[in-house]
């Protein structure tokens, strides 16, 4: 199944009209025609059938024929993650997390971070094309970068963890994360969190943890810890 994205398109909608870039891949492209089938997500969970009424390449118009919603899941996966140095491990983790699942992604800011720019609109795009690959119809919403000590005084999920690499105590991702909850799960730069850091995320109720035994890049980290949490609720 092909899968397009249309993030204007409502439940009430009868029809779809397409902007000229996307008209025009769909006719000039694909050579689609009258009569023909789209299959269409707007990211929010709906999946809409519709049959082209109208093939023009600068605006091609279709008739939605069917609606239907995804299944609502009963856990939420948010990772607050530090963005890599370079853009394209950052993406990386951002293609692989959308097609486990990924709810949310919130970019932090931290002590030790090299990258302190973040371009949101370059990393939706990634998210919209992760979405269609993996026919999701939930695209995961990423919030703009935020500082650290500022992620952590307003994160309000029911489970809340930070994973470092710091020699101290630490517990299991896998064996405290509980099934059908909201996680919150901190992931660090390069240089991994601050002591600093990681004293004030314990102080705001996060759970320091361990991902395994080996010592992960940020983007593997970061696709491990929604693996896991994806994990453990899919057999529930």
């Amino acid at each position: 199944m092909q899968l397009f994205y249309n993030p204007a398109i409502s439940s009430e909608d009868k029809e779809v009209i397409f902007p000229k870039d996307e008209s025009k891949h769909i006719v000039k492209v694909l050579r689609k025609q009258e009569g023909d089938n789209l299959n269409i997500t707007n990211g929010k969970g709906f999946l809409f059938s519709a049959e082209i009424i109208e093939a023009n390449h600068n605006k091609c118009k279709a008739k939605i024929t069917a609606v239907e919603q995804e299944r609502d899941k009963k856990y939420h996966i948010h990772l607050a993650v530090a963005p890599t140095k370079m853009n394209d491990r950052f993406e990386t983790f951002l293609e692989k997390a959308t097609e486990i699942g990924l709810d949310k992604i919130t970019p932090i800011i931290c002590d030790h971070s090299e990258r302190k720019v973040v371009k949101i609109n370059r990393f939706e795009r990634v998210l919209q094309s992760a979405m269609k690959q993996s026919l999701h119809y939930s695209m995961p919403e990423i919030s703009e970068a935020i500082s650290f000590q500022e992620f952590i005084q307003q994160e309000q999920n029911e489970q809340k963890f930070i994973a470092h690499c710091e020699e101290n105590e630490k517990k299991s991702l896998q064996k405290e994360l509980e099934p059908g909850k909201s996680y919150t799960i901190l992931i660090g730069p390069e240089g991994d969190f601050s002591s600093e850091e990681i004293k004030s995320a314990i102080k705001a109720g996060f759970i320091p943890v361990t991902l395994g035994n080996t010592r992960l890049r940020t983007e593997t980290a970061a696709i491990v810890a929604a693996h896991t949490a994806a994990l453990i609720n899919e057999f529930q």
